[in-house]
């Protein structure tokens, strides 16, 4: 039997009211939502980059404790690696090194966890390119904190950009491959003999927290100290120095810069070439030239100077070229 009118009309509203209700709902959350990303714009870019950077600070090394006692933390989550340059021997780090865990491709044959450091790599830089640099990464924090201090700073000639692409190759890929032990192990060569947040963060902590290595020091402990002192110097009166001229993993992300979803977006037909841009940028790059370039870290001072609006930082895959049939 069918529901008489009167039953067929509650059900109705009963019905539409739900339905009135979901729509509400949703609404209210698409508006609270708006109201917050419009909120977060209102916060200045570099600011919000602060904001960013100290989470992710505190995310990758949220074992403080450790610290004083100079343990690595060995539990689950150190199966999986941080973007940022974050040594895994950090008594504080969560996560792993993927410069340290895509070393071990080369120099082992278990390269299962390997692969992953260099999935995971992959995948950051495709989304985010060099702004894992500027936003993510523990060590790229610490160089911005010694650019702060106020004494003179030089730019760095473009050759220099070069080594880093010498330290990825040399260092990270080739020795730990060509030169082995008896049954074919290798060495993290760039990590046991060069990486400086491996000395800041995890020789030096581990040393102080822990007396019983400190019998263990040798002449390598002793020149990474020389090597990350010469850094700390370098970054006072360069910003950035080993972001431009030795960090692999800023090598990576550069090259994956000229294909990533996030980037730096130039209007050329609003470009006013003031330079106004250039003499912002802490990386040494002319945005209004090289708009993708390998060494931009996606920081948003050049599109915060621009007086034009002609610098944007952009999600488009895809730019539309300007149409020249309509300027005509």
């Amino acid at each position: 039997m069918e529901n008489p009118p009167i039953e067929k009309n509650i059900c109705n509203t009963i019905r539409e009211a739900k339905n009135g209700s979901k729509r509400f709902e949703t609404e209210a959350g698409t508006e609270l939502t708006m109201s917050i990303l419009a909120w977060i714009k209102k916060i200045p870019m570099g600011i919000r980059r602060k904001i960013i950077q100290i989470a992710a600070f505190g995310f990758m090394n949220m074992h403080l404790g450790n610290l004083g006692v100079g343990k690595i933390y060995t539990g689950k989550w150190k199966n999986f690696c941080a973007p940022g340059l974050n040594c895994y021997s950090c008594p504080a780090a969560a996560f792993s090194c993927p410069i340290g865990a895509m070393q071990s491709i080369a120099k082992s044959p278990k390269t299962s966890f390997s692969l992953y450091a260099v999935g995971i790599i992959l995948a950051f830089g495709v989304v985010l390119g060099r702004a894992v640099c500027g936003f993510l990464c523990p060590f790229g924090l610490l160089q911005d904190l010694l650019g702060l201090i106020p004494l003179p700073k030089f730019r760095l000639k473009k050759i220099f950009r070069y080594l880093k692409y010498v330290v990825l190759v040399v260092f990270v890929l080739l020795l730990p491959a060509v030169v082995t032990n008896v049954v074919g192990m290798g060495k993290p060569w760039f990590c046991e003999y060069i990486c400086p947040a491996g000395t800041l963060e995890g020789g030096l902590f581990l040393v102080l927290g822990n007396p019983a290595l400190r019998g263990t020091i040798g002449w390598v402990f002793w020149l990474k100290i020389g090597i990350l002192a010469a850094i700390v110097i370098l970054c006072l009166f360069c910003t950035r120095f080993f972001c431009k001229t030795l960090c692999p993993l800023g090598a990576i992300y550069g090259l994956l810069n000229k294909i990533s979803l996030y980037h730096l977006q130039l209007d050329k037909n609003k470009c006013v070439d003031c330079g106004k841009c250039s003499s912002v940028c802490k990386m040494d790059v002319d945005p209004s030239k090289e708009v993708r370039s390998t060494e931009c870290i996606l920081c948003g001072k050049c599109t915060a100077s621009c007086p034009a609006h002609a610098l944007k930082m952009s999600w488009k895959i895809k730019e539309k070229e300007p149409d020249m049939e309509k300027q005509v």
